[in-house]
């Protein structure tokens, strides 16, 4: 009897363990490749709101220095688009695997070069330039890998896991905030605190890039390309001119999407582009202890973590769209208390606001991948969601830093962050509520799936 039972389950394990084992690649080669993308990434914000100001831009001064220092963040975010639409075009031509390494690489490559750069005392205004020009090869690496890895993971994905799966590449963001932060921790109070950190402290998180994208690429070289691409590629071809087609049938769903995107990325960009950690810890301004700060940071990245993979997994059992619109409600009120905490300078008050900055962020942001993958169709997804994604980052996180410092410096200087952040917050909203809620849309390429997806996004009509 047991023999039986035994031989009959046999075949049922067999199957699984493959599905089990796809699966767990696809975890690993999206969560490990963001997290580190996004390590370099926030690791320049991080370092820059910090000590950038003394070391590039000293003879703008503390006050204007930190001005450019934001500027610095957020150009890069000018040329996500451009490659968004490199990846997008490639990504919907040649397969999602391909375009994934290659922006691992790119920005494991700049980061490791500025953690090598010399100061402006060493080489002058030459330093300032290569740092920036370092920068953008960055945002232009940005600008592909999220829509890559979404896709990677969306697309692999069984219909009714769609939004657990999407959740993985959505996990590397506040792991890459929480890794960076947590380098910074170590670095500033243990290895080199005080004038060591700004002497050559500040290297060391750059420099780890290079052991860090290494181990991505050869994560990420051994995961299989898209089924969807596959299938796409045998039925009916690729798109002959992607981005073309994007924008002749699409714009007012990328113009929609984008503000949606920059809606909810300007809260977040309050602590990921390092404007909280630099408003906070700035001699000049609150002067609160640097790896006190940085330690709350890394408890709201956690949260943040927790919370994308709440709001992606309840996705998929109550929908996009109302987990979307709480995630929203949450971030307007998160607008309108989170610089009254943070700015009382007390502890507890901030990692109050911090928590509640990281719960909003990470109910939209867990849901938003999989959200906008079923936008599209398959043909020019990677592009769709590459540059929907970009566009909305140029609107909302880009300059966040640097408006929040500008305003900062005004009379009721909180109150008007507060309504910056508070108007984007409700603009995400507005987005949100008139889109359609598309969960569970087949995302094959298959007649039926696009033209639903032609059909209108908005919910008149």
């Amino acid at each position: 009897m047991n023999n039986s039972q035994i031989e009959m389950n046999t075949p049922e394990l067999a199957m699984d363990i493959p599905e089990q084992s796809r699966t767990q690649k696809i975890a690993l080669a999206t969560i490990v490749g963001t997290t580190i993308e996004w390590y370099d990434y926030f690791i320049y914000a991080a370092v820059a709101g910090l000590v950038f100001n003394q070391l590039f831009f000293t003879p703008a001064g503390p006050a204007f220095g930190t001005l450019l220092v934001f500027a610095s963040i957020g150009i890069s975010f000018i040329f996500r688009p451009f490659g968004a639409f490199i990846a997008g075009y490639f990504g919907d031509k040649l397969g999602r695997k391909a375009v994934l390494a290659m922006t691992l690489l790119l920005m494991g490559g700049t980061t490791t070069m500025i953690g090598l750069l010399p100061t402006y005392e060493n080489i002058g205004i030459a330093a300032p330039i290569i740092l920036i020009l370092l920068r953008i090869l960055q945002g232009i690496s940005a600008g592909g890998e999220w829509g890559g890895a979404v896709l990677m993971a969306v697309e692999h994905a069984p219909t009714k896991k769609r939004g657990l799966f999407s959740s993985f590449p959505q996990l590397g963001v506040p792991l890459g905030l929480l890794l960076a932060s947590f380098v910074l921790v170590i670095m500033t109070a243990y290895v080199s605190p005080g004038d060591a950190f700004l002497e050559w402290g500040w290297r060391v998180p750059f420099l780890l890039s290079i052991i860090l994208f290494g181990l991505g690429y050869w994560i990420r070289r051994s995961v299989e390309e898209s089924p969807v691409f596959e299938q796409l590629k045998e039925r009916k071809g690729t798109a002959k001119k992607p981005i073309r087609e994007l924008f002749s049938e699409y714009k007012k769903l990328i113009l929609t999407a984008s503000l949606l995107t920059a809606g909810t990325t300007s809260l977040g960009y309050m602590t990921a582009g390092g404007f909280i950690q630099s408003f906070t810890t700035n001699p000049n301004g609150m002067a609160l202890d640097r790896p006190t700060i940085l330690s709350l940071v890394c408890t709201s990245a956690v949260i943040w973590t927790f919370f994308t993979w709440l709001s992606a997994v309840m996705s998929d059992k109550f929908g996009r769209k109302p987990i979307y619109i709480l995630g929203s409600i949450i971030q307007i009120l998160t607008a309108l208390f989170l610089f009254p905490l943070v700015s009382t300078g007390e502890y507890v008050y901030i990692m109050l606001g911090l928590a509640i900055l990281a719960m909003g962020i990470g109910i939209t942001y867990g849901v938003q991948a999989v959200y906008y993958s079923e936008l599209f169709p398959a043909s020019i997804r990677f592009s769709g969601i590459s540059i929907t994604y970009a566009l909305g980052s140029i609107i909302g996180g880009a300059f966040a830093p640097l408006i929040a410092a500008a305003l900062i410096t005004k009379a009721n200087g909180i109150f008007l962050v507060s309504t910056y952040l508070t108007v984007m917050a409700v603009i995400a909203f507005i987005a949100i509520c008139v889109l359609k809620d598309r969960t569970g849309i087949t995302l094959e390429p298959t007649d039926e799936a696009e033209n639903a997806q032609k059909k209108s996004p908005f919910i008149w009509k």
